[in-house]
This record gives C-alpha cells, structure tokens and sequence, in this order.
C-alpha cells in the first residue's frame, strides 16, 4: 500500500503503546506517595518524554523517507554514468544527518 500510511500506522502503535506504558507507571508511582507530590513531577516527565519520542521519531521518518527518495535517484544516476557515484553519495549523508540531529535534540530533553 502506500508507505506514508504505514508510517502513520507505526507511529499511532508506538504513541499507544508509550501511552498505555506511562499511565501504568504512573498509577503505581501515585499509588505508592501522595497525589499532591507526584503530580507535578509526573507530569513534567511525562511531556519531556513525549517530546523525546516525537522528535526522535518524526526526524528519523523524515530521514528515512529523505534517504529512499535521495538513494533511488542517485543509483538510477550512477546507473547512466558510473563517474556521479563520487556527487551522489554525499547527499544520501546528508539526509541520514536528519536522524542524527533529531537524535541529539531527544538527548538534550532528556538529559537537561
């Protein structure tokens, strides 16, 4: 079918299942201090693990996408002429860098 929808679907499945693993833990971490406390704390985590996750994800589909795209029209180049190998290849790195920077931005919600 088309991989757009199979992105979409992988990305819906990944959000659940994040979901359903955050809400499980935080029940048993309220249940275990007081609501009043873990409340705030809770919540913060919550939202920077979410924006970790989505930046994560949405950059490496991106990248992902970008590389199919970028990697076919560079082998159906150096299929014609076997000297563009050297130009082409630089810019499937370039799209693959799309994943490592939304790497990175997860890290840093996470680490700071």
């Amino acid at each position: 079918m088309n991989k757009k929808f199979f992105a979409l679907l992988a990305l819906i499945f990944c959000t659940s299942l994040f979901a359903i693993s955050a809400q499980s833990a935080e029940t048993s971490e309220l249940a275990e201090t007081v609501v009043e406390q873990a409340e705030p704390a809770s919540n913060a985590a919550m939202w920077k693990y979410i924006s970790a996750a989505l930046a994560v994800g949405f950059s490496c589909i991106a990248g992902g996408m970008a590389v199919g795209k970028i990697g076919a029209a560079a082998m159906g180049a150096m299929s014609e002429n076997a000297e563009l190998s050297g130009k082409a290849l630089p810019f499937v790195g370039l799209a693959e860098g799309i994943c490592l920077w939304g790497f990175l931005v997860g890290l840093l919600i996470i680490v700071l």
